[in-house]
């Protein structure tokens, strides 16, 4: 997993989201580091999507068409880009992004960064089957390290087992820059398809972060007020101490009636919960089925 403010010129990185929210704050980051460092941006976007995006970034602070006129910026339909021909074609398609990238860099920027909606793929197109293809080939093109790439995929319009296999296609995915790290506890906040919060958490939690991870918690329950659902997604985490479970208990009767929700936790860990007599704790919900929250 990549933050956003690490992509790097070689990166070709999947974006699997489930709010529009999390789109836009990925890809107006995504965009405006680009501009920032000297970089030209190709915005590939599905069906009428320009007025959209431009909104998007004019709303983040970005000069939108002083950066279309000076050739900075490219806002195009995936009807004028990936099917172009009327059809996807993978070897078209990767001949046309390293001609965009030569003529970025003839034209004295320090690199390109594109990024493209990729929804266009599950309309009856010809050629649209060969989407892995694509994506398995692109990598060698953005690995010659003048270009970077971030392909996103709507998790709530792609089959689960079809993203699985695109996102596999990519190196690495991208996410938003994390909220709190403390050495190997990294939190992550995400949107569920219904705009509910999610913190993605990795690493491990101990009496070394315990109480960043309150202060995290503190926030959360700030973010979706008196009576609302934090949810928290542990499928990176590795460990938590019985501080950091006290933490989390103590976090869920804050929210009530409100509640914190709590998703893929390892069975190790709803071991140790249930032996504390903290399962039944007021306001905690630990789910007993893993779920996918497409990253």
């Amino acid at each position: 997993m990549r933050e956003v403010k690490d992509i790097r010129l070689g990166d070709h990185l999947c974006l699997a989201y489930a709010h529009e929210d999390e789109q836009r704050q990925v890809v107006t980051e995504f965009v405006g580091g680009a501009l920032a460092a000297g970089e030209r941006v190709v915005y590939f976007t599905e069906g009428v999507g320009e007025r959209r995006v431009h909104g998007w970034l004019s709303e983040a602070g970005l000069d939108v068409d002083a950066a279309v006129q000076r050739g900075a910026l490219g806002i195009r339909s995936a009807e004028d880009s990936y099917l172009a021909s009327g059809r996807f074609d993978p070897s078209e398609m990767i001949v046309a992004l390293r001609s965009e990238i030569d003529a970025s860099l003839a034209c004295g920027f320090t690199g390109l960064r594109m990024t493209g909606e990729m929804s266009w793929a599950l309309s009856p197109i010809p050629g649209a089957e060969r989407l892995e293809e694509y994506e398995r080939r692109a990598t060698a093109l953005f690995e010659e390290g003048h270009a970077a790439a971030i392909c996103q995929y709507d998790t709530r319009r792609f089959p689960p087992d079809q993203l699985t296999t695109l996102a596999a296609c990519h190196p690495g995915r991208v996410h938003l820059n994390a909220i709190f790290q403390h050495g190997p506890l990294r939190v992550v906040s995400a949107l569920d398809p219904d705009g509910g919060l999610v913190l993605r958490v990795t690493g491990t939690i101990d009496h070394s972060n315990t109480d960043g991870w309150a202060d995290v918690l503190s926030w959360a329950a700030g973010q979706v007020g008196a009576g609302g659902e934090a949810r928290i997604d542990m499928s990176g985490l590795e460990f938590i101490d019985v501080a950091g479970l006290r933490v989390l208990v103590r976090a869920a009767a804050c929210l009530r009636p409100g509640r914190v929700r709590v998703r893929n936790m390892a069975p190790m860990l709803a071991q140790v919960v249930t032996l504390v007599g903290w399962d039944d704790a007021p306001g905690l919900v630990i789910d007993k089925r893993p779920q996918e929250v497409g990253a």
